[in-house]
C-alpha cells in the first residue's frame, strides 16, 4: 500500500469521529445538520469545510489540547529542500530523560519514521508544504504531548541563480568553519544559487572564501558589550566584538553600518545567521536557568535590531541551539564532574523553547527561526574515540568524546538546514 493511502487510512477515523461531533455549518437546518452528520459517517463530502469534516485534527490545524509533559519544542515552519535529507530526530524535538519509556508516533503524508527519527529526501514534485505531526504516548497509551508543524519544500535549482551574500555569527560551532563549507559546497553545485561569505574573520588560512564572525567561547553578550579596540587584530579570544565601535564622545555603539563598510565594501549582506547558545547557557542550573536565557537573549535582541535598524531588508536566521552529545561519556570526556548530559540538554532544551516563544512568527520583520536543533543526529554524528572500558579490559568500546561540538557530518546537517533556509525566500 501507497504511503499516501496509509496517510489517508490513518486520518479516516478522526475524519468520521469529528464529523459526528461537530456542529454544522452556520445556517444548516436541523433536518439537513442530521443528514449531513449521518452522511459523514459513511463518505467525505465535498464543498464542507475542513473543520467541519476533520474538527480539531484536520492536517495542519490546531491539535485537542493535552498535557505537554514532554515540553515539545517544534517550530511553526520546518524548511527543506529538494535533494537534501531532512530529518526530524524525535530525542531532539522533546526533553525527557529516556526516550525509551515513550512511544513515539509521527503523522505525515511523506518520510518515513524510523526508531530515532523521522527522514525525507524531498523531489521537484514535492515543492509546497504538507503537514506534520508528532503524537507520544505513556506505557498507558495515553497522550501525554504532541505537536505539529508545517514542512515546507523549497527547490535547490532557482530560476534566477541570482548570488546571495551571507554574514555567519557565532560562537566554537561557526569557529569550525564546516558548516560555512557546507553551505558553499551546496551553492556551488550545478543549478544551485551561488553564495557568498561576508566576516573578517577566516580560521582557514588557504580558504579565504570561509569567512564569518564565528569565535570559540564567545556569547551574545560578548558580541553586543566586549570592546578592546582590537576587532580584528591578535588572538581571537582577546578581541573585541566586531560590531562595537568608539563614537566621538567615547560611548560605544553596535554599529552595523560601520562593520559593513570595513568589511563588506559598504555593501549589507542579504542574510545573517546567528547561532549561540552553548556558551551563554552551559553552566546554569534549573535555579537560575531562566534568569540566564534573559540575560541571554537581552543581548541577542541587540544583535537583531542592530541589523535590522540598519538594513530593513536582510533577512535574519535565527538559529536553534543543536543538543549536545547523546551520551554522558562525553560529557565526562571533556567536563569531568563539572557538567551532566541531562542538565545541558535541559537548558538546551528550555533555550530553544525560549528562542521558539520570542522570535517565531515574526517574518514581517525578516526574521524567521531555523529548525536546526531537530536536523542534527547527536547519537551518531558526534566525535568518538576506541577506547578499553577500565585499565584492566583488553576489550575496546566506542564512546563518544566530545560533549558540544558535533564531528565534520554533524556540521554538514547544520549547513543542510541554513541552505534550505537561506533559499526559501
Amino acid at each position: 500500500m501507497k504511503s499516501a493511502d496509509l496517510y489517508a487510512r490513518r486520518f479516516q477515523p478522526r475524519i468520521l469521529k469529528q464529523a459526528i461531533l461537530c456542529s454544522a455549518p452556520t445556517g444548516t437546518t436541523p433536518l439537513r445538520s442530521t443528514l449531513l452528520k449521518l452522511l459523514a459517517c459513511f463518505v467525505l463530502i465535498p464543498g464542507l469545510a475542513p473543520g467541519f469534516l476533520y474538527g480539531s485534527e484536520a492536517p495542519g490545524s490546531a491539535t485537542p489540547a493535552v498535557p505537554d509533559r514532554l515540553s515539545m519544542a517544534l517550530p511553526a515552519e520546518l524548511i527543506a529542500a529538494v535533494g537534501i535529507e531532512s530529518n526530524v530526530y524525535i530525542d531532539n524535538a522533546v526533553l525527557c530523560l529516556n526516550p525509551a519509556n515513550y512511544a513515539f508516533d509521527v503523522v505525515c503524508p511523506k518520510g518515513r519514521q524510523y526508531a530515532e527519527r523521522w527522514t525525507w529526501t524531498p523531489t521537484e514534485a514535492d515543492v509546497g508544504a504538507i503537514p506534520f505531526e508528532l503524537i507520544v504516548r505513556d506505557e498507558s497509551n495515553q497522550i501525554v504531548s504532541r505537536g505539529s508543524m508545517s514542512i515546507k519544500v523549497v527547490a535547490a535549482n532557482t530560476a534566477t541563480k541570482q548570488e546571495r551574500s551571507l554574514l555567519l555569527i557565532g560562537d566554537s560551532l561557526t569557529h569550525a568553519s564546516i558548516y560555512a563549507k557546507q553551505l558553499l559546497n551546496l551553492s556551488n553545485q550545478n543549478g544551485h544559487t551561488p553564495l557568498t561569505l561576508v566576516g573578517s574573520h577566516r580560521p582557514i588560512a588557504d580558504a579565504a572564501e570561509i569567512r564569518h564572525e564565528g569565535y570559540g567561547g564567545w556569547t551574545a553578550h560578548r558580541f553586543a558589550t566586549h570592546f578592546t579596540g582590537t576587532a580584528r587584530e591578535g588572538e581571537y579570544a582577546k578581541r573585541g566584538s566586531p560590531f562595537l565601535y568608539k563614537q566621538p564622545d567615547d560611548s560605544l555603539k553596535l554599529d552595523f553600518p560601520q562593520y559593513c563598510k570595513d568589511v563588506n565594501e559598504g555593501k549589507f549582506p542579504d542574510a545573517v545567521t546567528i547561532f549561540l547558545g552553548p556558551n551563554d547557557i552551559f553552566s546554569y542550573t534549573d535555579e537560575n536557568l531562566e534568569n540566564g536565557i534573559e540575560f541571554m537573549l537581552t543581548h541577542y535582541d541587540q544583535l537583531i535590531a542592530m541589523v535590522r535598524a540598519a538594513s530593513p531588508t536582510t533577512r535574519i536566521g535565527v538559529m536553534l541551539p543543536v543538543p549536545g552529545a547523546a551520551s554522558q561519556d562525553a560529557f565526562g570526556k571533556d567536563y569531568g564532574t563539572g557538567q551532566t548530559r541531562w542538565q545541558y540538554k535541559r537548558n538546551q532544551h528550555k533555550l530553544v523553547q525560549a528562542m521558539l516563544k520570542r522570535y517565531q512568527g515574526r517574518q514581517s520583520e525578516q526574521i524567521q527561526v531555523i529548525g536546526t536543533h531537530l536536523n542534527l543526529d547527536a547519537v551518531h554524528n558526534y566525535p568518538t574515540a576506541t577506547v578499553p572500558p577500565n585499565a584492566q579490559s583488553e576489550e575496546k568500546i566506542v564512546r563518544q568524546n566530545n560533549g558540544v561540538h558535533p564531528a565534520e557530518s554533524g556540521y554538514r546537517q547544520i549547513g543542510d538546514s541554513v541552505y534550505a533556509w537561506l533559499i526559501s525566500e
